[in-house]
């Protein structure tokens, strides 16, 4: 099979979702809903990883989906919708955050924040988990690593992203990577 039909269904079955965005850039409600049910999830999940306070995290995913639904006009298809909504997140959350540190110092020093920050409470014997660990990271620290080691951006994007140097990435995450070590290890 070629030519046109078989381009379409082959972008299709690539992307399930393509046709519901396209539907949605088009005004459909319906079509909306449906990328929003099957990705809110995972939309949620990125935001509680980057800022570990769960209202917070809600109310991101929710201006994440009212940007998606101002921006999928401009969806293009050339990724998959999932790709598109997970730099949308990201973009978000970053976005967030810098109004949120807006004129405050940019360096990214929490290590008495690493002393005054309670500790999960745990049973006799119970090891804290990775997510937990990545939790009690100190804000700058946690989110260049979820950036770098759970979502793939290399230094300068984060760098770019942050407004730091590549170098500050790379300090910060070693920096996260040497306290999660010592949190898995007690």
């Amino acid at each position: 099979m070629s030519g046109p039909d078989f381009e379409i269904g082959a972008l299709e079955s690539l992307d399930p979702w393509r046709s519901d965005a396209m539907a949605a850039a088009r005004g459909d409600r319906t079509a909306f809903e449906r990328l929003y049910r099957a990705h809110m999830q995972r939309v949620l999940s990125i935001c509680m990883r980057m800022v570990t306070d769960r209202s917070k995290a809600e109310e991101l995913t929710q201006d994440v989906f009212v940007r998606v639904w101002q921006k999928l006009p401009t969806f293009r298809g050339d990724a998959q919708v999932s790709t598109w909504l997970h730099r949308v997140t990201v973009n978000v959350v970053l976005t967030n955050r810098k109004s949120d540190n807006a004129g405050k110092n940019r360096a990214v020093n929490d290590d008495d924040a690493i002393e005054l920050t309670p500790g999960r409470g745990a049973f006799v014997g119970e090891r804290l988990d990775l997510e937990a660990a990545i939790a009690g990271l100190p804000r700058g620290a946690r989110q260049i690593f979820v950036l770098h080691d759970v979502e793939g951006f290399t230094h300068e994007e984060i760098g770019e992203q942050l407004g730091i140097s590549a170098g500050g990435s790379k300090a910060q995450l070693h920096r996260a990577r040497m306290l999660l070590r010592q949190a898995l290890n007690r």
